[in-house]
Order: structure tokens, then C-alpha cells, then sequence
């Protein structure tokens, strides 16, 4: 009975090992060797990737997996503690777990966590054949906390898709950090990936300048007076609106052009572009870029007018510090 114990013990502490490391190396991999070795023809990092884009599948197996790793241990040290101290009863029963509650811990989940933090991607590679077996030995219970998962996010209107963009973002970070610590990456170009990572999910609302700090010209000024206007408040691009009352930007002028231009009046206008406040400051910027415009209006779903932004003033959250580096 005493082997038969062990034999048990054995086997739910490797179990609970196997499924902790498993769970951290799942989290600590990069992504992006696990595809570059699929895509050079490995079935077990193709298996990997297919389950990368199944994490909520992951996560009940390994739920169920550490379940059943300390049902068995915790049946083992029962058997095992009835064996040894057959008149101690229950007292002999609830004093074992708690005397071998260190053991179990340090080597059933600290040192394989910190294994797998060390070397995530080789140790995932090595335990991946046995990874997948209980994926598919444990799908059919799996599959049911999966599906409760699902219904539970549709109920309470929570989606995943939040979570993983944001893993996403900071796998991404961990390749350009390793790319500059090997030298492929310059400080300045992993500066600017961060600096891209900090605004990428920002409302474009949240860089757009109110209209009334904004400094606007009126279209029958002079030239002279647009750019005396410009001179004074240091600024590239100067929004143009109507001499009539309430009427409203009626596009904008570029400093630049004012300078080398041989006429005196304000020439042909820039058209105005119109940018929702929900879009996103990259999508923004692109927009603006691929409409070679300089000026925007930020506009709210009603289409009234809430601020402007520039290319220079969405530029600058990126650009800040590859400067600084």
C-alpha cells in the first residue's frame, strides 16, 4: 500500500509540475519562433501555434489537468498517511497534507514556473508532444468550461479581445527588446516601437485642441496678416474660417505655402478632413498621411465639431523618445 502511495504521489506531483511550467512557458514564449518553426515544417510548433490561437482551450486544459494533479496527490497522501498511521484516524489524515504542503509546493509549482520563465521556448518545445496528448485527453471536459466561458463573456458582454491585444503588444515589446540587445534594432527604432505600443489603442478625441484655443485666420485677410498670425502663435498650419458669424472653419492654410507663393491673398484653401473621435491615433495619423493633409477635425458621432489635430501634433507621441534616446 506504502508503494502503491508513492507511486501516487509520484505522479500527481509530476502532473501539477508538468501543467504550472506548461502554463508559465505558455504565457513567457515568443509567438514568433513558435511560427518560424512551423512554418519550417516542425508538427509539434505547429501544434503549438494552433493552440497560441486557442488560449481559453489552453486554459481549461491546464484548469482541468492541476485539478485532477491535485486530487491524485491529495488522494496519495491520504492512502499513504491511512497506511503508515493506521490508528491515527482522521487527525493523521488533515496533519500529512500539511506537513508536505512545502514539498509539494516548491517542486510541484515554484521550480517548474521558474524553469519555464528561464527558457520558455525550449521547454515548451520539449513538453509539447505530451501538452497536446492532454489537450486531447481532457477536451471533452474541457471543452464544456470552455463553452461556459464563452456564454458567460456573451452574458456579461465582456469580450477577450482586449487581453489579447494587449499580450500581443507585449510579446511584440519582448522581440524588439531581444532585437536590440543583439544589436539588430537601434535605440532610437525601439523608442519609436514604444512609442507606438503607448498610443497605438488612444482615441484620436484625446489629442484633438478645442476650436476656441485654437488661433484661426478669417478668409478675406491679407497674407501678411496670416502670416504675422502664424508668427505669433508659432504655428505651421493656420485653420481658416468664414467672416460670417457662426459659420464655422472653412479649411486651412499652410505657413510654407503663404511664404512662397507670389500672390497676396490666401490662395486655394486645404480642404478640412473630417475624422470620427472614436478613431484611433494611428488610424488618424494614416488617414491623414494618405489624404496628404496637414489639418483634421475631430468630429463627434453627431457630426459636430470638437477639435483639430495636426500630423505634426499625432507625430510627436511617437517621435518623443527616439529623441530622448
Amino acid at each position: 500500500m506504502i508503494g502503491f502511495a508513492l507511486g501516487l504521489a509520484a505522479v500527481g506531483l509530476f502532473l501539477s509540475a508538468f501543467f504550472s511550467g506548461s502554463e508559465t512557458g505558455f504565457y513567457r514564449a515568443t509567438r514568433l519562433r513558435l511560427v518560424l518553426d512551423a512554418l519550417g515544417g516542425d508538427p509539434i510548433a505547429r501544434g503549438l501555434v494552433w493552440l497560441t490561437n486557442l488560449p481559453m482551450l489552453f486554459v481549461a486544459t491546464v484548469l482541468v489537468g492541476n485539478n485532477a494533479a491535485n486530487y491524485v496527490t491529495s488522494l496519495a497522501i491520504v492512502i499513504g498517511a491511512q497506511a503508515l498511521l493506521p490508528s491515527g484516524g482522521h487527525m493523521a489524515e488533515m496533519i500529512a497534507p500539511l506537513v508536505l504542503a512545502p514539498f509539494l509546493f516548491v517542486y510541484g509549482e515554484l521550480l517548474p514556473k521558474s524553469l519555464f520563465l528561464q527558457a520558455p521556448n525550449r521547454l515548451l518545445r520539449r513538453v509539447g508532444p505530451l501538452l497536446l496528448v492532454f489537450v486531447v485527453l481532457l477536451y471533452p471536459v474541457s471543452v464544456l468550461l470552455w463553452g461556459l466561458n464563452r456564454l458567460l463573456a456573451r452574458i456579461l458582454g465582456e469580450s477577450p479581445e482586449p487581453i489579447r491585444l494587449t499580450l500581443a503588444r507585449r510579446e511584440l515589446r519582448r522581440v524588439l527588446e531581444e532585437g536590440h540587445e543583439v544589436g539588430i534594432l537601434h535605440p532610437a527604432q525601439r523608442a519609436l516601437a514604444q512609442g507606438i505600443f503607448a498610443v497605438a489603442s488612444r482615441s484620436v478625441a484625446g489629442f484633438a485642441v478645442p476650436l476656441v484655443q485654437v488661433p484661426r485666420a478669417r478668409s478675406d485677410m491679407t497674407k501678411e496678416d496670416v502670416l504675422r498670425l502664424a508668427r505669433r502663435y508659432r504655428i505651421a498650419v493656420v485653420p481658416v474660417e468664414s467672416p460670417q458669424p457662426d459659420a464655422g472653419l472653412v479649411g486651412y492654410v499652410r505657413v510654407i505655402d503663404l511664404s512662397l507663393g507670389a500672390s497676396d491673398d490666401l490662395g486655394r484653401l486645404h480642404t478640412l478632413l473630417e475624422i470620427p473621435e472614436s478613431t484611433t491615433h494611428l488610424a488618424a495619423l494614416m488617414q491623414m498621411q494618405s489624404a496628404n493633409e496637414s489639418l483634421a477635425l475631430v468630429v463627434d458621432s453627431h457630426g459636430r465639431s470638437i477639435g483639430v489635430v495636426t500630423a505634426d501634433g499625432l507625430r510627436e507621441p511617437l517621435l518623443r523618445g527616439s529623441r530622448q534616446s
